[in-house]
């Protein structure tokens, strides 16, 4: 089934539209309403604050007789996103994606926000560490996995909750490739079997085993062939424990800036890390030690250095650029945790003022449905509520935030590489979606849903919104799925060369006018 939307914003009217009021499986296309919405309720320029505590007493000669604290808050770019201009990296084809398709790891130096905090915790005095190093994650669990990429989702991201593996080959087949890991914090240690293949080989990365040591780090088993030549493969390892990960990753960032850690006990998992391991006889557990610092009276607990986040904007722009699915799983998370002031419940609480929102902007959030940030199974809009939605944000102050945070057309993120030589190329701004499983029956594919939203700067000079969606349709593979995607983008520079061309559709302007009436009522 096939459902469409062009709708003329310059003229208020109605080009096409076909099935548009049917719900269709929206896949990623979600996130244009996740995002849309917290960048409404967080605001642009609201900024995420990491900061370091220390507990106990401050010598002079610069020892620390207590816990160095660090309370995460939120922010999903504790990583080498982080530019010197106050703005975020990202590649058209995420890391996080590695394995699904080639995809490259993020620019910067992934422990570049933990050294600054390092940095700042030696210039404020402190030397030597005599207690615990301690992540307080506190603000929701983490113990939901997004379920696309199965990452962890989580208060704390160090990394986007990844260890990028690089696998580089050997000058000639039959060599052993060379692992590089990063962050290379102690994590993980990975038993190296991958070869080097023929200058023509497939590449080929797959994790074949993961077990978990006692101090909660884990080894794992990488295969594969890498082609000869000296080239690079990237593979992610997903972190299972993205607060012990994230400890591992402070620690390593104070032995960097020469802090000296003297731990009275091994590294325990930290806060609302699930399961808790038991401490040492006479040693508080590390979730205890978090929440007694956390708990701790201010004259007690002492901020030493502090991180604030580029401005929310770029977070939006990020996650809609490059699709990046565990940002937006985890937006609801933060708006639950940090407006709704909620914690177990926290992605409930996020839904719940997503749905206040747009019922706000005169939509029926009873129409349509949403399973969580990203757009999993369960996830479906019409094209009509689409369309209406981005109508409503295009009037708002943040509107041209939003406009400029999505894929455009042959120049960047997910739609990079498609249409380059069409005219519409660099005229169309939208979000691309997919959702695929495979079709056991028949060794095939079955694409539950292909979507594609945004606007179209028409050649002549209007701006529409558009809308178009297929469903259920039968594949032989997964390149098809690309297709599939081509076509909608072709729905889409079709109405940016003859939207002049086209006539009002009566019947769907009709219809239009009377819902709108009726949300007025």
């Amino acid at each position: 089934m096939v459902g469409v939307e062009v709708f003329d914003l310059t003229e208020h009217r109605m080009l096409t539209a076909i099935n548009e009021e049917k719900l269709f499986t929206s896949g990623s296309t979600t996130k244009l309403i996740t995002e849309g919405t917290a960048l409404a309720l967080f605001g642009e320029d609201y900024r995420f604050h990491t900061r370091v505590y220390h507990t106990g007493t401050l010598n002079a000669d610069g020892t620390l007789d207590g816990d160095l604290v660090l309370v995460a808050g939120g922010d999903p770019n504790l990583s080498g996103r982080v530019k010197l201009d106050d703005t975020l990296d990202y590649t058209s084809s995420d890391h996080s994606y590695a394995g699904v398709s080639v995809a490259s790891p993020v620019y910067g130096e992934p422990l570049r926000v933990f050294k600054e905090l390092a940095s700042g915790v030696l210039m404020n005095g402190v030397a030597r560490v005599h207690g615990r190093v301690i992540v307080d994650a506190s603000i929701f669990p983490s113990d939901q996995l997004e379920p696309a990429t199965h990452t962890t989702i989580s208060p704390v991201m160090l990394n986007d909750n990844v260890i990028d593996v690089t696998a580089i080959s050997g000058e000639l087949p039959g060599e052993t490739a060379t692992i590089k890991l990063s962050p290379d914090v102690g994590y993980l240690r990975v038993i190296n079997r991958v070869r080097t293949g023929r200058i023509d080989a497939e590449p080929s990365l797959q994790f074949t085993s993961d077990t978990a040591a006692p101090d909660g780090s884990h080894i794992a088993t990488i295969e594969g062939v890498v082609p000869a030549g000296k080239q690079k493969i990237l593979a992610v390892y997903k972190v299972k424990d993205p607060v012990l990960f994230a400890t591992m990753g402070f620690r390593e960032a104070l032995r960097w800036a020469h802090v000296a850690v003297e731990e009275p006990a091994p590294v325990q998992l930290a806060a609302n890390t699930a399961p808790a391991m038991a401490a040492p006889s006479g040693e508080p557990s590390a979730a205890s030690a978090a929440a007694a610092a956390r708990n701790a009276p201010s004259a007690a607990r002492a901020l030493l250095v502090e991180h604030d986040s580029p401005p929310f904007r770029e977070e939006v722009r990020l996650t809609l650029k490059v699709s990046q699915n565990l940002h937006a799983a985890t937006t609801p998370y933060l708006l639950g945790s940090l407006l709704g002031h909620g914690s177990a419940d926290a992605g409930q609480r996020g839904l719940a003022l997503e749905r206040r929102f747009l019922a706000g902007a005169g939509l029926d959030p009873e129409a349509v449905s949403q399973l969580d940030g990203e757009g999993g199974v369960g996830s479906a809009f019409s094209p009509e509520f689409m369309v209406r939605y981005l109508e409503f944000l295009s009037r708002q102050p943040y509107g041209k935030t939003f406009f400029d945070s999505l894929p455009v057309l042959g120049r960047d993120g997910t739609l990079t590489e498609v249409m380059r030589d069409s005219p519409a190329a660099g005229h169309v701004h939208a979000k691309t979606g997919s959702y695929a499983v495979a079709n056991n029956l028949n060794g095939g594919v079955m694409l539950l849903g292909k979507g594609l939203a945004g606007y179209i700067d028409a050649a002549n000079g209007h701006r529409l919104l558009f809308a178009a969606f297929v469903n259920l349709v039968p594949l032989h593979n997964m390149d098809e799925v690309g297709t599939v995607g081509r076509t909608l983008s072709e729905i889409a520079a079709t109405a940016y060369q003859y939207a002049a061309q086209q006539q009002a559709a009566p019947a769907a302007n009709a219809a239009r006018k009377a819902s709108a009436r009726k949300q007025h009522k």
